[in-house]
């Protein structure tokens, strides 16, 4: 981890051996990709890139057993783990509170206003509320580094409106893309470095010890887990990373998204694994809903119904939130809730108040249940957030409440919810993809659509689970077979009224067409594609 760098070419940015600047920077981002930074990034892609491989490797081949008809259940192999009386780390006085939380992409202006919202913390997202063009990724490290600082601002090129951080500011979390992703913008040895390490690499070395002067620390997010042992790999990329920077053992502290089934099972074995710099668990649903779907798509038992049916009190979802807290709570860990889909609708009194009232449900919800904290994706909802986690919370936080009660089986885990397949559900999910898609292609990965905010995991859930209804044969409720023929016609049929809504200029413009036929092709397809944003990534970055 401390080889010297030796600048390779002249003609550009100095880089160490074996890097490529596969892409351009943008002029603001250029001063953070020096040899040092880059030769940091690098030192960790060699020292634990084929480690991530292996378990890349090692998930498809989960996936071949789940295909065969084999079902998770609780390690046998880790059960001292589990059985063991064991806490994680104390977190640090800054984010002992984190009762409201709110999240969005690395944009300038929404981390200013996030910043700014009230909210007790920031996550910063390069994952699944951020298309990841190269200049999104690169600049949102800009603005990261400009935030850490508190010299961030922003003018509006139109309404000449100014942004600027005020006195009382959320703590910032940042959320790398996951280990499933690269980005092709660096090479190392002629490979695309982990998505995972160039976003994680690039910020810390920029900004751990400004934060740490300032009172604070580096904060992370991690998503997609699957495993332990995926855990174990980010707990050793940490241990290197810290000791590369000249930083304290223990000093980055995380946040695991359970956002996968199979992580569902091992909440204790990551925890255990990230003790020395565990923030707790968050319940990820949405990617949680897709992950269901995904994982158990060759077993028709599993066949979900309509995505807008699919709540948080059907029993496979409470049960993996009530053991969150459970296993968080007896490790002396936060047990953060998840995000609610809605956000305030201007011009409607009567839909909004609808709308908050349903946030308001399920905030309360998590609150009684034991929660220490949730999400929120607008600054409007956090007064609602706040007041239902205030009226439940005694101090910072209720990691006292042990939820001893709760007892969650794998059978619990693993009940399917029953209900209505409906055109109205295949509309859905193909109008949301549809939009959600072209905006991710024109550079948006944060969309509002039909009142609901949707990033990447909504998008997967309506994709999954339209591959799912027609693999298997579904029926709608009315005896209509879903098949490719359905899904074709209703996609024309949502995108003619999406053109008569946009016009034709404007819906070509926003990539309509593109995003249309990629949807189409991977819905239809005859296997399952991991994700939508790896089939979907050579049309984002222009590769051919």
């Amino acid at each position: 981890m401390t080889a010297p760098i030796t600048p390779r070419r002249e003609d550009g940015p100095l880089l160490p051996d074996g890097l490529e600047l596969a892409r351009p920077l943008a002029d603001e981002a250029r001063d953070l990709f020096t040899p040092e930074a880059l030769g940091f990034v690098a030192e960790l892609q060699r020292a634990f890139g084929a480690r991530r491989r292996e378990l890349l490797e090692r998930r498809a081949r989960v996936q071949e057993r789940l295909d065969r008809g084999w079902r998770p259940d609780f390690l046998e192999e880790t059960r001292e783990v589990r059985a063991g009386d064991w806490r994680v780390a104390p977190v640090p006085g800054d984010i002992a509170d984190r009762r409201v939380e709110i999240t969005g992409p690395v944009d300038r202006k929404m981390i200013i206003n996030a910043l700014n919202s009230g909210a007790r913390v920031f996550m910063a997202d390069f994952e699944d509320s951020n298309s990841p063009t190269f200049d999104n990724v690169t600049l949102g490290q800009r603005n990261l580094f400009d935030a850490v600082r508190r010299t961030i601002e922003w003018t509006h090129p139109e309404t000449g409106k100014h942004y600027a951080l005020g006195n009382e500011l959320a703590v910032l979390f940042v959320r790398p893309r996951g280990w499933h992703l690269e980005e092709d913008g660096l090479l190392v040895d002629g490979e695309p470095v982990s998505a995972s390490l160039f976003d994680f690499g690039l910020f810390l070395y920029w900004n751990a010890s400004e934060q740490l002067a300032r009172g604070t620390a580096p904060y992370f997010y991690l998503p997609k887990l699957e495993s332990h042992l995926e855990a174990r790999l980010w707990n050793d990329v940490f241990l290197a990373a810290q000791e590369a920077m000249g930083i304290p053992r223990g000093t980055i502290k995380a946040t695991v998204l359970i956002e996968t089934i199979l992580a569902a099972f091992e909440m204790d074995e990551i925890l255990w694994e990230l003790r020395e710099h565990s923030a707790g668990l968050n319940c990820g649903r949405w990617d949680y809903i897709f992950s269901f779907i995904k994982r158990f798509r060759a077993d028709p038992a599993f066949v979900l119904p309509d995505r807008a049916s699919v709540g948080m009190d059907r029993h496979f979802l409470s049960s993996y939130s009530q053991l969150l807290i459970r296993t968080c709570h007896r490790r002396g860990a936060h047990a953060m809730g998840g995000m609610a889909a809605q956000i305030p609708i201007k011009n409607d009194p009567e839909r909004n108040l609808d709308a908050i009232d349903k946030v308001r449900i399920d905030k309360e919800r998590e609150a009684q249940n034991g929660h220490d904290g949730t999400w929120v994706a607008h600054p409007g909802l956090i007064p609602t957030a706040l007041a239902a986690f205030d009226a439940i919370l005694p101090g910072a936080n209720q990691l006292d409440n042990l939820r001893t009660d709760v007892e969650v089986t794998a059978v619990d885990l693993l009940a399917v919810p029953t209900g209505e397949i409906t055109e109205a559900g295949v509309r859905q999910n193909l109008d949301v993809g549809v939009r959600y898609l072209a905006a991710w292609l024109s550079g948006n990965g944060c969309v509002p659509i039909h009142d609901l905010m949707e990033d990447a995991a909504t998008a997967e859930i309506s994709r999954t689970q339209l591959c799912q209804w027609v693999h298997h044969g579904s029926s709608l409720e009315d005896g209509r077979p879903v098949d490719s023929a359905l899904v074709r016609r209703i996609l024309e049929e949502e995108l003619a009224a999406i053109e008569a809504e946009l016009g034709p200029e404007r819906f070509r413009g926003q990539r309509f067409p593109e995003a249309a036929r990629i949807f189409e092709s991977i819905t239809l397809a005859p296997e399952l594609c991991e994700f939508l944003t790896l089939a979907a990534h050579d049309a984002l970055r222009g590769n051919r």
